[in-house]
């Protein structure tokens, strides 16, 4: 059986909403000041691409103890193209991978963004139907 999310966004006044999330959270959205906003919480554009990172992210941490590995620091790295016209949206997204440590296990490390990418992350999926992906790996 498939599972349904059910999300209630309430508007707040003027250009603010709060989303809810099934886990019981909350989050505030809002526009730039010079689009009419208050620049009061975050963008839904952005938002997106926290949530392809956090999606892979998830994947990625949850390996690190499958596959027995030592990492110091891990973060991502989203950086995304709006195209000019409306409705505007992201054509081309480059998504950077940043792994920190003295004993880097480069091999699987890369094996683990592979299997995010290629098979776990649902987010990822859905950004290919309409972007361009670009994916790099970088090991400090």
């Amino acid at each position: 059986m498939s599972t349904t999310n059910h999300i209630t966004t309430k508007w707040l006044g003027n250009m603010a909403f709060e989303s809810n999330n099934p886990s019981g959270h909350a989050l505030k959205i809002d526009i730039a000041k010079e689009d009419g906003g208050d620049s009061s919480g975050l963008r839904p554009k952005a938002l997106m691409l926290s949530s392809l990172a956090g999606c892979s992210g998830l994947d990625v941490a949850a390996m690190f103890k499958k596959m027995k590995l030592e990492v110091d620091e891990f973060h991502i790295e989203t950086i995304a193209n709006l195209t000019d016209e409306h409705p505007k949206f992201y054509d081309k997204v480059v998504i950077e991978y940043h792994f920190h440590g003295s004993n880097l296990n480069e091999k699987k490390l890369q094996r683990a963004v592979d299997l995010s990418i290629e098979k776990y992350c649902g987010v990822m999926e859905m950004f290919r139907q309409f972007a361009e992906l670009e994916i790099k790996t970088v090991f400090h």
